[in-house]
């Protein structure tokens, strides 16, 4: 379990130090988009439709997998999306194209992820200025017709057309309730009742007040086939695995739900966790005696290089209900139009 984990979802004397923290910070994001609305701060607006994805708290929530969803469900439709994002937080740097072949520890796992997946059919490109990435992606790829930007609910000077808001219903994903830094809230609740799109995952608690909030639409994760990473084409119901030695392999972003599943699942399997945002090495998934060496899809594609045949990963997919589906392309179309009269 990650330190920051075991720290947002409690109460101690140095929550009451960090209070006033938390609400200055939400004043300061307050008073931020407020200085946008007025133009006291320029904005930039694209001449293509942007959709913001990002989750309600400090956690994924479920993001990455919504966001592949996005990029499947717009290139079907005949969109020609690109993803920009700022990558690894402690040095995105310029704007720059993220390829299967970079290093993922330069541009940040979830972002390796990404361009893993989308290939060709969609450029990822990372950077510091979220505005400035979409323009250098623009130029680069003219026939991109929408942006999804990755992260960037409080990135105010990029103007969205559509906003994505996950909101995982979990004891960990709303923690103490309280907003950052002595808590995981990355914005406050009530922000959802301003929210465009909300998309939920998993069951409600029962506890949790949504009565303010816009309208909600659910999504399903499904994480219940792996792939083999030397053979992605050889796929395999995790459920197979239980009469087999298994060595789940992990890092502290991912262990949490990753090891709740291995354990759900029945496997008989022995668990290990490295550091956040760990460069894995041959050595951590070198266990000659195991049968099947498990990591979530993000480390393992890490693992690439040198990865056996006995490495499986297991990707999250999102199933998002008929209604959002509706409702997007409709936006979409609306804004397409817009644009195009300007």
């Amino acid at each position: 379990m990650k330190l920051s984990e075991l720290y947002w979802h409690r109460i101690t004397p140095l929550h009451f130090l960090l209070w006033p923290l938390s609400v200055f910070y939400g004043l300061f994001l307050a008073l931020k988009k407020l200085c946008y609305w007025l133009d006291i701060l320029p904005s930039v607006k694209l001449p293509v439709p942007v959709i913001i994805i990002d989750s309600i708290s400090f956690d994924d929530g479920g993001k990455t997998p919504l966001l592949l969803w996005l990029v499947d469900y717009l290139l079907t439709h005949g969109f020609s999306p690109g993803i920009i994002t700022r990558g690894n937080y402690d040095n995105p740097g310029v704007p720059k194209a993220v390829t299967p072949t970079s290093d993922p520890m330069n541009v940040g796992g979830k972002t390796f992820l990404l361009a893993q997946h989308c290939g060709e059919s969609c450029p990822v490109w990372v950077g510091n200025d979220r505005a400035v990435v979409a323009q250098a992606l623009l130029n680069t790829h003219p026939t991109c017709n929408v942006i999804i930007c990755n992260d960037g609910m409080q990135y105010y000077r990029l103007e969205r057309d559509i906003e994505l808001i996950v909101v995982d219903f979990s004891e960990q994903s709303f923690g103490n309730g309280l907003l950052l830094p002595a808590g995981p809230l990355r914005t406050h609740l009530k922000y959802l009742g301003k929210s465009g799109i909300i998309v939920t995952n998993g069951k409600q608690h029962p506890h949790t007040d949504t009565s303010k909030w816009g309208k909600t639409y659910n999504m399903k994760l499904i994480n219940e086939i792996a792939y083999n990473v030397v053979d992605p084409a050889i796929h395999q119901p995790v459920s197979d695995f239980k009469s087999k030695r298994v060595h789940a392999v992990s890092d502290a972003d991912n262990s949490r739900w990753f090891f709740d599943f291995v354990q759900k699942t029945g496997l008989n399997a022995e668990l290990h966790s490295y550091a956040e945002n760990h460069r894995f090495i041959q050595q951590d998934i070198h266990f000659a005696e195991a049968d099947v060496i498990l990591m979530p899809e993000e480390n393992a594609l890490q693992c690439q290089d040198f990865a056996g045949s006995k490495l499986w990963a297991l990707p999250k997919k999102a199933w998002v209900n008929s209604e959002l589906q509706a409702i997007l392309l409709k936006k979409l179309g609306n804004q397409a139009g817009l644009h195009n009269q300007q």
